[in-house]
């Protein structure tokens, strides 16, 4: 963990004097006070984070009843779990009765969550099946009991998850972008990798520097080699609309290459961010490996190689890569002030094996690397945005426009948040 100093003067008041300061100045980068301000941080986890569509964990990795994986954000942890009758839930991993943690292994199989502070029983669907001699309480009704759950939304095999219970439901936000993804069939598939890349810096810094390639081709060169959005538009459109031109047909995949773009203030309903493209590779780059060679067999339904690759934004935090022969999510997750978790999950075919029909390190090496070289720019970036002399600068129109949509619905749903407090 980075220590950084925070305002010890801080207040409501200073909160919405500076979301004011940064909303009379749009087209500017935020302010270092929302990445230092330990009260900013608390709101936007309240108002922001458990509030949206977050990617928690693939169906594979629960395929049977009793399975589990963890997922955590800030302080909070959250047991996604496959019932006994096949159902998935996100539970709350935090006893009924004061407040233990009731599962900590990362991954397994049980039946039952057993709280080990007094022995509070949990079945695998939240329910309580006992609480150890709470008989003699009048009126103690373990239907009452059960562990607190989030809503839970299943997309083509990736699992979302939203702490406020009254959210619209995901799916009529990302139908839009259905076909776009279809096409890999991602509910099929298996998780050849995943890591966690633990960023001493604020979440935003991860979310911010991810949403725009400015700094593409200075600080990912392999990258940008082989893929044109490290361009400006005009100078690439001529080879990515040739290749939108023949991606149906290449590929396989009806309407894999149509656009849509529903994000941020956008957004069909808060926090379900959807948008799908498809951008091009250079000549002699099919997919996104380090020498642009295939690295695993086809996904799903495609057919062939079009040089392209396709860009998902699912939810405000979670975004995807999707070659033809394999995909990778990225997603960003605060777990304090100055600490954030960007988990990679490269996927591949379910049907493919491991050293035979692909390898990992292959499958791995370019986004891996590329994500070390993102550890390292974020990590400075943090050292300067909270320097006492940090001045926020404009956003480029073009390469970061993403940026500027995020911030003005950052500093949006902050401004209401504290309106209602």
């Amino acid at each position: 963990m980075k220590v950084i100093a925070t305002n010890v003067d801080d207040s409501v008041a200073l909160m919405r004097e500076k979301i004011a300061l940064g909303k009379s100045k749009g087209g500017f980068a935020l302010d270092p006070y929302f990445y230092r301000s330990h009260l900013v941080h608390k709101n936007e986890l309240s108002s922001i984070l458990f509030k949206s569509w977050l990617y928690a964990a693939h169906v594979s990795e629960i395929p049977k009843a009793g399975d589990f994986v963890l997922f955590e954000v800030g302080e909070d942890s959250f047991i996604i779990s496959r019932d006994k009758q096949g159902e998935v839930h996100a539970l709350m991993n935090v006893c009924r009765h004061r407040g233990a943690r009731v599962c900590e292994a990362q991954s397994g199989n049980t039946k039952t969550f057993v709280c080990p502070y007094h022995a509070w029983t949990y079945n695998s669907d939240g329910s309580m099946r006992s609480a150890r001699h709470m008989g003699m309480l009048d009126g103690f009704d373990k239907e009452d009991y059960g562990l607190k759950k989030a809503k839970v939304s299943i997309f083509h095999g990736l699992i979302f998850i939203n702490c406020d219970l009254d959210a619209s439901d995901l799916e009529p936000a990302f139908m839009p972008i259905n076909d776009q993804l279809a096409g890999y069939e991602l509910d099929k598939a298996k998780i050849a990798h995943k890591q966690t890349y633990k960023v001493d810096a604020n979440w935003k810094l991860c979310l911010e520097n991810y949403l725009e390639c400015y700094h593409c081709a200075t600080a990912h060169k392999a990258y940008a080699k082989s893929h044109t959005l490290e361009d400006i538009y005009e100078n690439v459109a001529d080879q990515v609309e040739a290749m939108q031109k023949i991606a149906p047909e290449v590929t396989g995949i009806p309407g894999i290459a149509n656009e849509h773009q529903k994000i941020y203030m956008g957004a069909e309903s808060f926090g379900a961010c959807a948008a799908a493209s498809r951008y091009g590779l250079y000549e002699g780059y099919v997919t996104g490996s380090q020498d642009g060679k295939p690295v695993a067999p086809l996904m799903g339904k495609f057919k062939g190689y079009d040089g392209g690759t396709g860009d998902f934004h699912l939810g405000p935090v979670t975004f995807m890569l999707n070659y033809p022969d394999h995909c990778v999510l990225y997603r960003f997750i605060p777990r304090g002030l100055t600490e954030t978790d960007m988990e990679v999950v490269w996927y591949v075919n379910g049907g493919a094996k491991e050293g035979v029909d692909y390898d990992v390190d292959r499958v791995t090496a370019l986004w891996h690397n590329t994500t070390l070289e993102d550890e390292y720019i974020i990590t400075r970036n943090s050292e300067g945005v909270n320097s006492q002399f940090f001045e926020p600068g404009p956003f480029h129109p073009e390469f970061e426009e993403v940026s500027m949509m995020f911030v003005d619905w950052y500093l949006d749903t902050l401004e209401k948040s504290v309106t209602r407090s």
